[in-house]
């Protein structure tokens, strides 16, 4: 515990939580919501942790779910790997408030492989303080731990199954029943998440069990067609246990796999996460499972649909995704002409009925593009814009929906060839701009035009937390997204100065085509 600090007490159903004060914020870190997931309850649903005795010391960060070293994604000093991880964390500014505070729930990204709650990126001070919202950073399991589904490469041995979208699940009920007491008002939740954060929140908006859990939702580069069926998930089981050296036919099997070491666990889910969309391009091996009973049916599809749970939506994704992934030669999505023509050629095996769009069709979108780039926007579109374009059409007819690029990027990055690439609008959002001497971000400048784009995305995402629409001062409105009327499909274009411009990706869904592309 920090004893320079001030304290602050929050006394909750699940206990009394003693936290920090720390500029002008409150901060309670570390609370667990969960039993620890580890022996028997490994690859276990998550059980809700007993409401505790006494007061809890909540000043510092939980462990961090065992994950690959990953140096675009820093942990933070004194990061602890441990499967006992299931904690979360709030922050509320120190001043009382009249009335109850809207909660945002934050659900962190990194392929579902990487990332935590704690890392120094989601301090939430900036937007707590300029919002005047609660916010809610939560660790869910990673990898293998949280995504590998082992009912079919292992029936009756007592696994279960989409483990990280139920830790998640488990932790939005602990916000229902303890954030009023540190000043939150469990009906008015937000919850709001980039990359694989991104796509639970899709995910969740076709979960029937989440109704109700939260009232508002913001999904950032979602992946949210990257949701696979049983058959896809027992492959990717069968591959992990085989890099483990478990036969499945071995009536010892599920006692091998509850005592490995985490460690190995860990290293063998890293084989298959590289190698599951280096065999299958256009695929993540760790990802949500379409299981038919807690997720029944493909998040795109009920979306599309406008099925999904009618709550308003902002949604959007930046417009060089595909960069990051190039620079940092990440084998996730196909940029290679070889493997982007492999993945069209599975897509359509798996698909007989949909129409895919030509070769000669698609490559309409990317006339203007330079030659070495037109794999970047096809991996860019396929895995992100695409499926956030569906999601916005559908979901527009069962509630609001606000749809945005951002674009901006500092002059380093636009040198260096990243430009408004994956996570980039991170920064900006959470107030948190530099990350230490390091960083290399503003070494050409840009850090005073950064500030004022952070302050206005702050002032938009926080207002529609508030029940708003997402406006901010001194900047054009945001009109809701719709097919057809006035401002059709009217998209917010984030950079140095906002704009709004109607039908942003005509072009590109004229190229693509009306069927919805996705992997079953």
């Amino acid at each position: 515990m920090d004893t320079s600090a001030p304290s602050c007490r929050a006394a909750a159903p699940a206990g009394v939580f003693v936290g920090m004060v720390d500029r002008g914020v409150r901060s309670w870190r570390g609370i667990r919501f969960a039993l620890p997931a580890i022996g028997e309850r490994r690859f276990r649903d998550p059980v809700a942790a007993p409401d505790a005795d006494g007061e809890t010391d909540a000043t510092v960060f939980g462990s961090v779910c065992p994950q690959p070293a990953n140096p675009a994604i820093p942990l933070g000093d004194g990061a602890v790997q441990d499967e006992d991880c299931l904690s979360l964390n709030v922050w509320a500014p120190e001043s009382e408030a009249a009335a109850p505070r809207p909660v945002m729930v934050w659900l962190h990204g990194g392929a579902y492989t990487f990332g935590s709650s704690s890392q120094p990126l989601y301090d939430a001070t900036a937007m707590v303080s300029s919002g005047d919202v609660i916010v809610v950073t939560l660790n869910y399991r990673l990898g293998a731990l949280g995504f590998v589904d082992l009912s079919g490469a292992l029936p009756g041995a007592g696994f279960d199954g989409n483990l990280a979208l139920k830790d998640v699940l488990l932790a939005l009920r602990w916000v229902q029943r303890n954030v009023a007491a540190f000043g939150g008002d469990p009906d008015r939740v937000t919850v709001f998440g980039e990359s694989a954060g991104g796509g639970l929140v899709t995910t969740l908006l076709a979960t029937p069990s989440a109704e109700g859990l939260f009232h508002r939702a913001i999904a950032q580069s979602s992946p949210a067609s990257s949701v696979y069926g049983p058959e896809r998930a027992r492959h990717v089981a069968e591959r992990f246990l085989g890099e483990l050296g478990i036969d499945p036919a071995d009536p010892g099997a599920a006692d091998l796999l509850r005592s490995a070491p985490a460690e190995k666990i860990v290293a063998a889910g890293k084989t298959v996460y590289a190698e599951i969309p280096t065999t299958d391009p256009g695929t993540l091996a760790f990802a949500p499972v379409i299981d038919g009973t807690l997720l029944p049916e493909a998040p795109v599809t009920v979306l599309r649909e406008g099925r999904g749970i009618p709550v308003p939506l902002l949604i959007g994704t930046n417009k060089d995704e595909a960069s990051l992934f190039s620079y940092m030669k990440s084998p996730l999505i196909p940029i290679t002409g070889d493997r982007i023509d492999t993945m069209f050629a599975d897509m359509a095996s798996e698909n007989p009925g949909v129409e895919l769009p030509s070769r000669e069709q698609v490559l309409t979108a990317y006339e203007h593009v330079r030659h070495r780039a037109v794999g970047l926007g096809v991996a860019r579109d396929i895995g992100f814009r695409l499926p956030t374009l569906w999601v916005a059409e559908g979901h527009a007819a069962a509630a609001p929906v606000w749809l945005y690029r951002f674009d901006h990027a500092s002059p380093f990055l636009r040198l260096i060839g990243l430009g408004a690439t994956h996570a980039t609008e991170l920064p900006y959002l959470w107030g948190n701009l530099v990350s230490g001497p390091k960083d290399l971000t503003f070494r050409l400048g840009g850090r005073r035009v950064a500030e004022l784009i952070s302050a206005r995305m702050q002032r938009r995402w926080t207002a529609f937390a508030h029940g708003d629409a997402p406006d901010a001062p001194d900047a054009p409105g945001w009109p809701s997204f719709s097919v057809d009327g006035d401002h059709a499909r009217a998209t917010l274009v984030i950079d140095r100065h906002d704009l709004v411009v109607d039908d942003l990706d005509g072009e590109l869904r004229r190229a693509w085509g009306d069927g919805t592309l996705a992997f079953s």
